[in-house]
């Protein structure tokens, strides 16, 4: 009888185990991920235009740039760029097509453009453009486009200050040219346990995790199922029973704990990696560079100016100001910081932190390094004191290298490797600058498409024609710094032969005909000094590796890493000889069977006819 009754509860359980199972199968229609051209990969609470109910925000793939919707009616705007993992977006609206192209009238209806009320996004107004709404009896300059002609008034929009004036009859209208899109701390969390985000009528937000319940409820089951067992087959030992359960509740109370403490983690992990920088106000840093004082200002980039400056708690910066509000500096802004933020290298240049893209400027605060840049001591203004000498120029060498190597490790490609983003401090040791163009890199990839980008005389041939970045792209940069190193020439110079403007052509052509001397500095002592030059030589023979044209012929910065070390090394040649020997016994051993004994060989010269004993006297 107790058999039966634990067999029946058995397979009644079973029976609704599995129907929660298929249940859940069904419902797993929408998929899991999406890939998005050069984006990489989505997931929810994003969706695809072909699903759009499996997710609270739609991405467009099809368009020939990406488009995602704010809502599930629109606006549509262009991704620029995506950022903490996928989660984070920069959008644009260049042509103005949600409004322009859709007729929405009464988008105008008010004096600005409101963005969708959500609790589970948030829309972060970047910059607006201005546009005028005019009465429809308003008589226009016919140099003057409109954008949309409505029943009882239309919109125009102008670049010249001076059409202002004949718009004064008309109403300014601010419309959002460029976006943030984030996912809300909540909707974060709620995705990061597993469960959807919804938003209810009264904007309130809910999480709705049925994965949660479905183990809620098969934890209840297997445990129903157990007391069950438990209660039919050990009737007679009730007062232990019950002991037992005291002590299971007890066990659920400690779970309950474990529970909390995941959630603190989850949170924790939730968090948003771009905003874990400190940010500074603008007032301050306006104050620690006093007022951008142009007689502070320690270098010209080509996004922005970079100036000294000086904490009110003493620390010595250095504020990168960029040079417009505009999108492409936005991303080169936040990237920055997405990268730096998640870097900690003796080698690399740290990041203090940054203004708040509320900001009226958009400004990076740096650790200061104080001794410039390789590129003013090796052909700036400060190659006149000629304090890098080799040994020097060798720990730069191995520094860089050491950084990169790091850098690839951590899934990061710099795509902007050169002598002026090399930093040095008062000990002349490296710090690797200016990441506003890297890239990560997935390691589930062999390389990324995208538009190259770069500095002309640096730039990875092969990237520049197959459109794909990899990490033997820094790989080629760093072989034009090393040939920056042994010759002191600039990577690209006008003022050179045709074919030798580009230092990197001019560099293999000279290696290739062993012409080193050419090539190599005479101030670091080349024809005087035997060490300098077999590790000259070594290091340019290196370079030459570095500057393949194919990038499957080149090494990789570990490989690279190595060499230096090994060059720099005093026993380098004995090691050499050492290997070689090495690879000599190997042969001989290989071939020990191929070759005769010296008593074969004398007994075959021995009783030769045509040499005799006498006629060898």
């Amino acid at each position: 009888m107790a058999s039966a009754s634990v067999g029946l509860i058995f397979l009644v359980c079973n029976f609704v185990v599995l129907h929660l199972s298929a249940e859940e199968e069904k419902e797993h229609v929408c998929p899991s991920t999406f890939q998005c051209g050069e984006f990489g990969t989505y997931s929810y609470p994003f969706t695809t235009a072909f699903n759009p109910r499996c997710g609270i925000c739609v991405i467009n793939c099809t368009d020939t740039f990406p488009t995602i919707g704010l809502s599930s009616t629109g606006p549509w705007y262009r991704i620029k760029n995506t950022f903490s993992n996928n989660k984070s977006f920069l959008l644009s609206d260049y042509s103005l097509q949600y409004v322009a192209t859709s007729n929405r009238c009464h988008v105008f209806q008010g004096s600005t453009f409101h963005l969708p009320k959500s609790t589970s996004l948030i829309f972060t107004n970047l910059h607006n453009i201005t546009l005028w709404k005019c009465h429809k009896t308003f008589n226009r300059n016919h140099s003057v486009p409109r954008i949309l002609a409505c029943p009882n008034f239309s919109i125009y929009h102008s670049n010249h200050s001076d059409d202002v004036t004949s718009f004064l009859s008309c109403k300014p209208f601010q419309y959002p040219l460029f976006l943030m899109l984030e996912l809300s701390d909540k909707c974060s969390r709620c995705v990061t346990g597993g469960g959807r985000c919804q938003d209810l009528k009264n904007h309130k937000f809910h999480c709705i995790n049925k994965r949660k319940e479905r183990r809620k409820l098969r934890l209840l089951l297997g445990l129903g199922i157990s007391g069950g067992i438990i209660v039919v087959t050990v009737l007679g030992l009730l007062f232990w029973c019950l002991k037992k359960v005291k002590l299971r509740s007890l066990g659920m109370g400690s779970g309950n704990i474990g529970k909390q403490t995941m959630r603190m983690k989850t949170n924790i992990e939730g968090s948003k990696v771009y905003f874990s920088v400190p940010v500074f106000s603008y007032s301050e840093l306006e104050e620690a560079t006093n007022n951008f004082d142009p007689t502070r200002e320690l270098g010209d980039g080509g996004f922005g100016t970079v100036y000294y400056g000086k904490l009110v708690d003493g620390r010595e910066v250095a504020v990168k100001r960029l040079y417009e509000r505009n999108c492409r500096q936005l991303e080169l802004y936040m990237n920055e910081i997405e990268i730096l933020a998640c870097l900690r290298h003796q080698n690399l240049v740290t990041l203090y932190g940054c203004t708040s893209r509320r900001s009226r400027e958009l400004l990076l605060v740096y650790e200061y390094v104080s001794n410039g840049t390789v590129a003013d001591h090796l052909n700036g203004e400060q190659s006149i004191c000629g304090t890098l000498t080799w040994p020097v120029r060798m720990r730069i060498a191995i520094e860089t290298a050491t950084a990169l190597s790091y850098l690839h490790a951590s899934d990061v490609i710099h795509r902007d490797v050169k002598t002026q983003n090399i930093l040095l401090d008062t000990n002349f040791s490296v710090k690797v600058a200016d990441f506003g163009l890297s890239r990560l890199f997935p390691m589930d990839v062999t390389h990324i498409s995208t538009a190259p980008q770069g500095t002309p005389g640096y730039l990875d041939p092969e990237y520049h024609q197959c459109y794909q970045l990899t990490d033997k792209s820094d790989v080629y940069s760093f072989g034009v710094v090393l040939v920056e190193l042994i010759s002191s020439l600039p990577a690209v110079d006008l003022t050179r032969k045709e074919d030798e403007i580009n230092l990197s052509y001019y560099a293999m052509k000279r290696i290739q005909c062993c012409a080193f001397d050419e090539l190599v500095d005479k101030r670091l002592g080349f024809d005087s000094n035997y060490k300098v030059k077999r590790m000259t030589t070594l290091v340019a023979e290196l370079a030459f590796q570095c500057l393949q044209h194919r990038k499957d012929f080149r090494p990789s910065m570990d490989e690279v890493l190595e060499t230096l070390k090994r060059i720099e090394s005093a026993d380098y040649e004995v090691r050499k000889a050492a290997e070689e020997k090495e690879e000599n016994d190997v042969w001989l051993f290989r071939n020990m069977e191929n070759l005769q004994s010296p008593n074969s060989a004398m007994y075959k010269w021995g009783s030769s006819n045509s040499i005799t004993p006498t006629a060898s006297r």
